[in-house]
């Protein structure tokens, strides 16, 4: 056994010994912190992690980069086994997960927002339903919109031009990563002229530097990357960005670029009030499921509370350690996973669509891209 992991078990037996203590001095259980009241709770011995997409992806990236970070922090260090499942764009593998999944907690789904934006949207091949499962933890994103300086010299000079002129932005999906970005910019009465069929938004991101598009928009890790030197080269100027959620749902300025307002900002300021209605919910419900919960990790509802507790548990541990962050940076950008109940609040309130909200979107998307939805 490793001196990491060794030291992880000790740790573990060491929290054991100091929670019977605390019982036997007559303190209540409800004064004992989660890991000692979830301490009866075993951890199977395997865990089996479906992930609906292909070796390699991002999604599949991503599992791979937590999966010893859970089994280190795991009481008895169960092995996570990566099953990819992928085709139907996640739909396939989330299918088979909710019809075979054991609520004994040896079974946990990795979903993106190309798994929650099918239910969203009503999708008739979806055959699962996010009721049936509940999140251990989840990690945002953010993103920025930006324009060519041919638009303008500055920020609100290339807004302006937004609105006088047709632009074009090289896109993979209207129903995909690019669908509150769309919104917003309807939203703002910007004539947006998108070409779809990218196969990444890093050629959307090309074909922006090449000139085929006056308007673009990157994910953080990608911007940061890729976007900013463009911008330090006076060859792009940022617009908004898509904003974080905060504990009570409320969408702030992201911390990784507080400078740059949000699009309820933009749109505030543009149009002299807050963002509101039927075009807003459905951004509001798609930035939070496809951004602010980007990535999640899942298990059956029924999955006993205690053992999701140790889940939990051991997920805040990792998240705090100094190793973690520095790991994680490459991974997951400059953000935080966030566990536990906001999560919990978050995803119910994201994957709960009006059916006047669900309506307004598809005759929108049928009206603004001729793209017709099927749905159950």
């Amino acid at each position: 056994m490793s001196p990491l992991n060794t030291q992880r078990t000790l740790t573990t037996r060491l929290k054991r010994v100091a929670g019977l203590g605390l019982l036997c001095a007559g303190l209540s259980a409800m004064t004992l912190p989660p890991i000692a009241k979830a301490a009866d709770a075993k951890v199977p011995d395997s865990i089996k992690w479906t992930i609906p997409f292909g070796v390699g992806g991002g999604t599949d990236v991503w599992a791979r980069f937590f999966a010893p970070w859970f089994s280190n922090y795991l009481p008895d260090e169960p092995t996570l086994m990566i099953d990819n499942v992928p085709g139907g764009g996640s739909i396939n593998g989330a299918n088979l997960f909710a019809m075979r999944a054991h609520a004994d907690g040896s079974q946990w789904l990795g979903t993106s927002a190309s798994t929650q934006y099918p239910a969203m949207l009503g999708d008739p091949r979806v055959r699962y339903d996010y009721a049936d499962w509940k999140p251990l933890l989840a990690t945002p994103t953010g993103g920025v919109v930006y324009a060519s300086p041919s638009l303008g010299k500055d920020a609100d000079s290339a807004l302006q031009a937004l609105l006088q002129e047709p632009v074009k932005l090289a896109a993979q999906s209207p129903t995909g990563v690019e669908l509150p970005v769309l919104i917003a910019l309807d939203m703002l009465g910007v004539d947006i002229n998108p070409v779809f069929g990218m196969r990444s938004r890093g050629e959307g991101r090309l074909a922006f530097e090449r000139g085929e598009a006056n308007i673009d928009f990157q994910t953080t890790s990608a911007y940061l990357s890729n976007v900013q030197p463009l911008v330090d080269d006076g060859k792009a100027i940022p617009l908004f960005s898509l904003g974080v959620l905060d504990d009570d749902g409320k969408i702030v300025r992201d911390p990784t670029f507080p400078d740059l307002p949000t699009f309820n900002e933009i749109y505030q300021q543009t149009e002299g009030e807050a963002p509101s209605g039927n075009a807003y919910e459905a951004y509001r419900k798609f930035f939070a499921s496809g951004y602010a919960l980007q990535k999640l990790v899942m298990v059956p509802v029924d999955t006993p509370e205690a053992l999701t507790e140790v889940y939990r548990q051991a997920a805040r541990e990792f998240i705090k350690t100094d190793r973690f962050k520095q790991e994680s940076t490459a991974q997951l950008g400059p953000y935080t996973p966030i566990v536990g109940k906001t999560v919990s609040a978050h995803l119910e309130d994201a994957m709960a669509i009006k059916d006047e909200t669900r309506q307004w979107l598809i005759t929108w998307l049928a009206d603004k891209f001729d793209v017709h939805l099927a749905t159950r």
